[in-house]
């Protein structure tokens, strides 16, 4: 998709740009935040097992654990 400077575009176009996308903006299927909310809540505590952020890195998964030490003699 081609980079649009909207600095270089016509009054016109802008207004046009802005129409296009309040179009699909409408289409949209609104929920409530509550329920969006909930939805991902369970998700969430659903998938907490697998999760790296609240479980952690195996030792042997680790692609950032020190291979070996350095011995200076």
């Amino acid at each position: 998709m081609p980079v649009i400077n909207v600095e270089d575009l016509t009054d016109k176009d802008k207004a046009l740009m802005e129409v296009n996308q309040l179009k699909t903006e409408v289409k949209l299927e609104r929920w409530l935040t509550s329920k969006c909310c909930e939805e991902i809540k369970e998700y969430i505590q659903a998938r907490v097992e697998e999760d790296t952020l609240v479980k952690g890195i195996s030792e042997e998964k680790n692609p950032f654990k020190e291979k070996g030490g350095c011995v200076i003699c």
